[in-house]
């Protein structure tokens, strides 16, 4: 079973993860209260998916999913989007650029590398994008179950990578920067030298009080990497990228 843990500010909010058991990626879960719509954010990898632990979620607060949201194409965080999307009918958001990556996401994945040794080991050969996928772009804003939601791309780990500011409140970032860390950029359509970029244009100037929940680990805030991620500091960003970093 999942890990879980919940976060709920008094009547407003009800923010819980599950993470993944292959990769343990962050499945945020996002509900402005009980009884209510919600939407989940990058549906993981589990036997055979991730759909009754999102479901088992979904019951205990009596929530209705309305989309899911995705930070990127990685396998790790899209494997479940098309099984939850044809459990519950709701849309798949996701940048332009990493779109193609739900229906062929070894594009972005080394031949032969650890996702694809998973996906031989539980029989997987073929992806489909779901029924219904809505691209979006930097800077759209996005309403989804009463919360205003605006896009971020923020390429590097992948080309479609994005950001989501949650009410002004939250910033669900994905690969692009973790708790202490960012994301790999030696995969196929990453980029060191966009990543910086990123790290620069899209994080760097971000409300420091922003309550960070990426794509694996812990939450973290922008203060708190600001101060301490050595990813955000001056001598990494305006460094030259290392051979295979």
């Amino acid at each position: 079973m999942a890990a879980l843990r919940v976060m709920i500010r008094g009547e407003v909010l009800i923010l819980e993860v599950i993470a993944a058991p292959y990769f343990a990626t962050n499945c945020w879960i996002f509900a402005p209260t009980k009884n209510s719509e919600c939407f989940i954010v990058d549906p993981g990898m589990a036997n055979p998916n991730l759909v009754a632990a999102i479901k088992t979620v979904l019951n205990k607060h009596n929530l209705k999913p309305i989309a899911t949201l995705v930070t990127h194409g990685h396998l790790d965080h899209t494997f479940s989007v098309r099984p939850f999307a044809d459990e519950y009918g709701v849309p798949t958001l996701i940048h332009t650029a990493d779109r193609k990556l739900l229906s062929d996401p070894y594009r972005a994945l080394n031949v032969g590398g650890e996702s694809q040794q998973i996906m031989a080991a539980l029989g997987v050969t073929k992806f489909e994008e779901p029924a219904v996928v809505r691209e979006v772009i930097d800077g759209e804003q996005v309403q989804l179950a009463g919360f205003d939601i605006i896009v971020g791309h923020a390429p590097g780990h992948t080309a479609g990578s994005a950001i989501f500011t949650v009410n002004g409140e939250f910033l669900i970032s994905g690969d692009v920067l973790f708790a202490g860390a960012i994301g790999r950029t030696d995969l196929p359509t990453g980029s060191p030298s966009a990543m910086r970029t990123s790290l620069i244009s899209k994080i760097l100037p971000l409300n420091g009080e922003l309550i960070v929940l990426p794509g694996h680990g812990p939450q973290t805030t922008i203060a708190r990497e600001r101060s301490n991620n050595p990813y955000l500091q001056e001598e990494f960003l305006h460094s030259k990228p290392g051979r295979g970093e």
